[in-house]
């Protein structure tokens, strides 16, 4: 009997805890579960995008320098206010900046932020051509490409209560996931997406539409001998792809656009292309470029943005530029890298000179250079 009595206290005791144990285990889960609701994917403002875009292309513009001409700014500027006009996002305050080297490249950072190298600008051949190039970048602005890629990437997360610009830490890897996007690429949907967007927006302000294929066919005869692809477009699909989408678009939609502009083109821009085995480039593995790999880099996967893809070869975009996007004072100078499967474009030296030029056009300019062009 007293074993009994014994049993039926401590079970006594065991029922009357079990409530307070629950009770504790339940307060823990709801801690656990309260902090998972607290965090949440990355959402980002109209105006922390523009600080977004303007950290990214602070970097770009430390890694190739920045052309110190205004003309030339101002020129590309009016052409591309004039697309802007035009695009889905015409509230954006667009910057247009020409980078200092021979590399042919562009790159679109969110916020309106377009940059095209001097070298691009010396193989384009006409105003309609520049003018498809420009829209190709600026409907990866307006498509918000580069945001919807770190945010795909869920690398980064914010309290319920922060804010992207709120936290230095958290912009600062934000600005690192976007910077490494831009640099390397988009996947393969977005660029199909930019080609089609870019070849109406380009027709609708009264350009010749053939003008990006004319382009990318340029661009695919000069690296026809390479064994990587190069620069400008180096991650998008396989040319012959994307020429063929643009041609059967231009005659299905009927697009009768015939301005080129090449005059005045030639008039504003005098560059001239450099040859691929003739452009100077920073030694591959110096620090800053390679972020002390061999050769590997960043590259977007097929379908996808380029936050979570695996290495290829070419160069480590992430530790490429940090900030201040300043290269080991001792990195050198060697010739192309092409015949190495290396990326000569992305890889090319750039200028000296960092400052961004000012260009402060205004409707009237802009006007008036429509009414010169004949354009829409």
């Amino acid at each position: 009997m007293r074993t009994a009595g014994l049993t039926a206290c401590l079970l006594a005791a065991v029922v009357a805890l079990a409530p307070a144990a629950a009770a504790a285990g339940d307060d823990q889960l709801g801690a656990v579960l309260k902090r998972a609701q607290q965090l949440r994917d990355l959402q980002v403002t109209a105006e922390e995008e523009v600080a977004l875009g303007a950290a990214v292309s602070e970097r770009v513009r430390e890694r190739y320098g920045v052309v110190q001409d205004q003309a030339v700014h101002r020129y590309v500027s009016l052409v591309g206010s004039l697309l802007a006009e035009k695009s889905r996002r015409p509230d954006i305050t667009w910057q247009f900046i020409v980078l200092d080297t021979d590399g042919v490249n562009t790159f679109a950072a969110p916020g309106g932020f377009i940059h095209v190298t001097r070298g691009a600008l010396g193989l384009v051949a006409n105003e309609a051509e520049l003018a498809g190039v420009l829209a190709h970048e600026m409907i990866h602005v307006t498509g918000k490409h580069a945001v919807k890629a770190i945010q795909k990437g869920k690398a980064i997360q914010l309290g319920a209560q922060e804010t992207l610009t709120g936290n230095k830490a958290v912009f600062l890897r934000a600005v690192d996931s976007t910077t490494e996007v831009v640099m390397a690429g988009f996947g393969r949907s977005e660029e199909i997406e930019s080609d089609r967007e870019a070849t109406k927006l380009t027709e609708a302000a009264g350009y010749d539409p053939h003008g990006l294929p004319a382009c990318l066919a340029r661009i695919s005869e000069r690296n026809k001998a390479d064994t990587e692809k190069q620069g400008l477009f180096a991650s998008h699909p396989e040319m012959k792809e994307r020429l063929e989408k643009i041609g059967r678009q231009i005659e299905s939609e009927r697009m009768v656009a015939s301005i080129t502009l090449e005059p005045r083109y030639h008039r504003h821009i005098t560059y001239e292309p450099k040859p691929q085995a003739e452009i100077a480039a920073v030694a591959e593995g110096t620090s800053g470029l390679t972020g002390g790999g061999k050769g590997e880099a960043t590259k977007p996967k097929e379908d996808e943005g380029a936050t979570e893809a695996p290495k290829k070869k070419g160069f480590g975009l992430a530790r490429l530029l940090k900030p201040g996007g300043e290269e080991k004072k001792s990195a050198q100078v060697t010739g192309s890298g092409a015949s190495r499967g290396v990326d000569t474009e992305r890889g090319a030296k750039g200028g000296p000179v960092k400052t961004a030029v000012t260009v402060a056009l205004k409707a009237a300019d802009i006007e008036a250079f429509r009414k010169e062009g004949n354009l829409r």
